[in-house]
């Protein structure tokens, strides 16, 4: 991309051809038809978030587009108010989109429908703009040179006037200026049409849109006032431009203290291209949902950007690094990873490189008995050699063994692989049954034209939504007893301490106990006994089969392991597992298995336990944290309810009255 500056008014004359006014009055017109013409500058695409003074200024733009893009614009929708007749929405789209209909086939004339997805969807806001939400730019057929001027009816069903070339050209003005403001100039005569702050794809300057970096600032400020113990950092290049941006607020930053033992590094929006190159730290709470635990905007996917970032996170959680971080298959990251976090277990996500399946194999012959043997060996092998076996079987049966990402995967099969990973503790996160998947935090919020501004604003919207599902869920499990559905007291004892959610998913394992129907010992050296469990699972076809699973059991160490690894992959014990403490005739699971972070006061006894043992007494700064990370926890419960609330209050004016006395005394 070249950067273009342009100075003095920039102005679309009425046959969509750029004109530039420079500050003498001289006019000089780039050509938009011949796309050889020295100085070209291509319309602006239409893009989510632009606004437009009317309805007709939106429809002759995206007219305008259409005609130097080479296609035609129909109105597929438009939505008009019960009693005003008022137009507040529509839909503009090329004009192959849709098929012909059943009736109309045998008619002579040439079909030109191909069900092409190019459009635009808008609608009116505040009474007064009408606002592009939604945009499609990739047609499916052959884009034409000689393009005919669209019809459009208005909404009292007469055709348009055709207007004079004077009028045309002012209403295009208008729309072209918003078009300016919206992309992130100021309005002023100097402002560039689409002037991009940096390059797209370069590794040293974020990919941002002119104004976005002011955007990001004054959005900082804004939280530094509102926000106590926001946190952010900036990196420039040796120009002074922005590099790459990581920022945390008050309450992820909190929830760095209780959740930042598993990992997910969810830089989706970055490898896939999208606007923004938004990359989040994301863990699991002590339900079992996801919590932010921090954010960035990187330049690249370079080794170099990602151990910036990580070392700014590391930087506001005091240095604790994560027991595991998960992320997508790369090199970069890899190895960013062994530099910042060396001792931490770094895990590609198998969810992400399952849903790649379809793809990559899909092109295949026999992509479906390529894709069952894949999931049987991923999922289903207890032993590193059943795995071993399974693949090697695949490889040879389908003559698949030059497919290059298949020998990728093979090769960094101990990355993601879980019969590799049973020593790994994933806290829910491993995805290592079929069907569970890591989503990104801002699924929903964020798609692939979402511009940052908007993007500013729906993060927070983002935020309150999943706080408020905390305090819902933190709501439920202290006030509701769940319902047991059998008789055995490991059920009971952890009904009283698990949250509801991961309860419910404990409760499944205890009542799948009785689809093991026999607990032998296998072998026997002094203290540690295998035992072998046999159970009754759903095969092929929904068959029933029988397999074996071995357990080991250390009475005098009062550990118990079984070779599935569901407590390191869930946090929690497994039917087979349970199994075999009830076989020995134990009553309650050993506390090491009960893991605080599922607990439904686990934010309280945590904060008891960092106070009294992790705060240098000597390091103000752990003070703040600390205090701070206390007297954010008191807020959360105090907006649980209006009673919640009085007392929260008068504990924080008892408590400064205290602190007050203590100044007193010294005095």
């Amino acid at each position: 991309m070249e950067e273009v500056s342009l100075s003095g008014e920039q102005v679309l004359d009425g046959e969509c051809s750029l004109i530039q006014k420079d500050r003498n009055g001289v006019v000089a017109e780039l050509d938009s038809q011949n796309g050889a013409t020295e100085g070209r500058k291509e319309f602006v695409p239409p893009a989510v978030g632009m606004e437009f003074e009317s309805y007709d200024d939106a429809y002759n733009y995206y007219n305008c587009y259409a005609k130097e893009v080479g296609f035609r614009v129909r109105v597929k929708n438009s939505w008009f108010k019960r009693n005003s007749r008022e137009k507040y929405g529509a839909v503009l789209c090329c004009s192959s989109q849709g098929f012909k209909r059943i009736k109309d086939v045998n008619r002579l004339r040439k079909e030109t429908r191909t069900g092409c997805p190019a459009m635009i969807r808008m609608r009116l806001v505040d009474s007064t703009r009408w606002r592009i939400l939604e945009v499609t730019l990739e047609h499916n057929h052959l884009l034409g040179a000689k393009i005919y001027k669209s019809i459009k009816k208005m909404g009292s069903g007469t055709k348009r006037k055709s207007q004079s070339s004077s009028d045309a050209e002012v209403r295009t003005i208008k729309l072209y200026r918003a078009l300016v403001i919206d992309a992130g100039g100021n309005g002023t005569s100097n402002s560039n049409t689409r002037e991009i702050d940096v390059f797209s794809g370069h590794p040293n300057r974020l990919n941002l849109k002119k104004g976005d970096t002011q955007a990001i600032y004054n959005y900082f400020c804004r939280m530094q006032l509102t926000n106590p113990n926001f946190f952010y950092l900036m990196d420039l290049n040796n120009e002074g431009r922005l590099r790459n941006v990581f920022w945390i607020d008050a309450r992820s930053r909190a929830a760095c203290g209780y959740f930042s033992d598993v990992l997910y590094f969810d830089n989706t929006y970055l490898s896939n291209k999208f606007e923004i190159p938004l990359v989040a730290f994301v863990g699991i709470n002590h339900h079992g949902q996801s919590v932010l635990l921090g954010c960035g905007l990187l330049a690249a996917e370079t080794a170099e950007s990602y151990v910036w970032l990580f070392k700014a996170w590391l930087t506001c959680v005091s240095g604790r690094s994560p027991q595991t971080i998960v992320t997508d298959r790369c090199k970069a990251l890899q190895s960013a990873i062994a530099e910042v976090f060396p001792r931490c277990h770094h895990r590609f996500g198998l969810s992400h490189i399952m849903k790649k399946v379809p793809e990559k194999l899909g092109g295949l012959r026999n992509y479906d008995a390529i894709r069952k043997a894949l999931v049987k060996a991923v999922y289903e092998s207890l032993k590193v050699i059943e795995f071993e076996a399974a693949w090697g079987f695949m490889i040879q049966r389908f003559g698949v063994g030059d497919h290059e990402w298949l020998r990728s995967l093979y090769e960094d099969r101990v990355w993601w692989v879980p019969v590799y990973l049973k020593d790994t503790f994933f806290a829910g996160m491993s995805a290592a049954r079929p069907g569970e998947t890591l989503n990104p935090f801002f699924d929903r919020y964020v798609h692939k034209q979402t511009p940052l501004k908007e993007f500013l604003d729906k993060y927070e919207l983002a935020l309150q939504k999943k706080h408020k599902e905390e305090a819902l869920a933190d709501i439920e499990s202290r006030n509701l007893n769940p319902t047991l559905k059998t008789r055995c007291s490991f059920e009971l004892q952890l009904s009283k301490v698990f949250t509801k959610e991961i309860f419910k998913k404990f409760q499944f394992e205890v009542e799948e106990m009785y689809s093991c129907f026999s607990t032998t010992q296998l072998h026997v050296d002094g203290p540690i006994i295998i035992f072998l469990v046999k159970e009754r699972v759903t095969g092929e076809a929904n068959r029933r089969e029988i397999r074996d699973f071995e357990v080991l059991c250390n009475r005098t160490a009062g550990e118990v392991r079984c070779i599935c690894s569901c407590f390191n992959f869930h946090g929690y014990l497994c039917r087979h597992a349970l199994c075999v403490l009830n076989f020995n005739g134990v009553e309650e699971i050993p506390s090491r298995y009960v893991l605080s972070r599922w607990k439904k006061d686990y934010k309280r006894l945590y904060i008891h336990d960092h106070a009294s043992n992790n705060v240098d007494i000597t390091d103000r700064v752990q003070w703040f944290n600390q205090l701070y990370r206390s007297a954010l926890q008191i807020v959360e419960e105090g907006v649980i309810s209006l009673e919640h609330y009085k007392v929260a209050l008068q504990t924080f004016e008892e408590s400064l009255n205290r602190v007050h006395d203590v100044e007193v005394k010294h005095e």
